[in-house]
């Protein structure tokens, strides 16, 4: 279950981070035999400037990529079925170009990331997967054709430019990541978001009461940041722009996880849900978590008048 809850971490932090720079599919299933992507990403041109504040991340998308993030070691299976998924979409990908006419689409082929916190020498040697002295340590590439990268997170170097993959890590690594997080100005590009995707991966560890060690130390490191901006909030909400910037965090979190929850939900329901305090929002996006359809909303928000 928590491994869960971190996957789905992982996948709602990438598609925050890279969505200003292109359209992002998180997840994306493909056709046949049911596989789905974590994170499938097509860029729009992002201007340099901007994407250089993702740092290293920002370097992984400037061609179209796949990005599979793992909270354990990725195994050899999963490497191999990950190879499956891209291998898809690069057949998907030549047969449209072909349709369009379009033999240009052909030449900026799909590069696959594989995103783990550790991988031994055995799986790396096995995939003849080797470093490239244009890029940092922990980055190693398979053969050329195959355009694939695993990502080592805990061999990254702790640079600035690293810190938006290093905080996908576990344990010493995502610890450090947070506390470097939490030092950033905070009008930082994509400070404020990500706390908040993190505070909402710490309520979700405490209400499903997590038994794994690591989980309950990052919920004991979270809370006294959490509290602490909690407090902070409510101070500043008395200027009403702060107050503003508040209430739409917290609907853009509640909204996240309804998507994610329910295929369709009908636009009144949007609307009261708009109406809701913050305090409410918090607490709808606890609530959520037990919902196992829409008339469960619906009742809860019934209960709230």
């Amino acid at each position: 279950m928590t491994r869960f809850i971190h996957d789905q971490f992982a996948k709602d932090y990438l598609e925050e981070l890279l969505t200003p720079f292109g359209t992002v599919e998180a997840p994306s299933n493909l056709a046949g035999e049911i596989r789905e992507i974590d994170v499938l990403f097509s860029p729009t041109n992002p201007k340099t400037a901007d994407i250089e504040i993702l740092g290293l991340l920002g370097k992984l998308i400037t061609t179209p990529a796949i990005f599979e993030p793992y909270r354990n070691p990725a195994s050899k299976e999963e490497i191999c079925d990950c190879l499956l998924k891209l291998l898809e979409v690069r057949g998907a990908s030549q047969r449209e170009a072909k349709r369009n006419k379009n033999p240009k689409a052909l030449i900026e082929a799909t590069k696959l990331w594989i995103l783990t916190p550790t991988a031994s020498q055995t799986l790396l040697l096995g995939f003849r997967a080797t470093e490239n002295s244009h890029w940092p340590a922990g980055i190693y590439f398979l053969a050329d054709y195959l355009n694939t990268a695993i990502v080592v997170i805990h061999q990254l170097p702790r640079t600035p430019e690293t810190l938006w993959l290093r905080l996908l890590g576990r344990e010493t690594v995502q610890k450090q990541a947070i506390d470097e997080l939490k030092t950033l100005p905070s009008n930082y590009p994509f400070q404020k978001v990500t706390i908040g995707l993190v505070y909402n991966l710490q309520k979700t560890l405490n209400i499903n009461n997590s038994s794994d060690p690591e989980d309950k130390e990052l919920i004991m490191r979270l809370t006294p940041y959490y509290q602490q901006d909690r407090e902070q909030a409510i101070q500043e909400g008395l200027q009403q722009g702060l107050q503003q910037g508040l209430q739409e965090g917290e609907e853009r979190l509640v909204m996240r996880l309804i998507n994610r929850r329910f295929s369709e939900v009908e636009a009144s329901l949007i609307e009261r849900i708009k109406s809701l305090s913050v305090e409410q929002l918090e607490n709808l996006g606890e609530a959520l978590l037990d919902f196992s359809e829409v008339t469960d909303l619906e009742n809860w928000l019934k209960e709230q008048k």
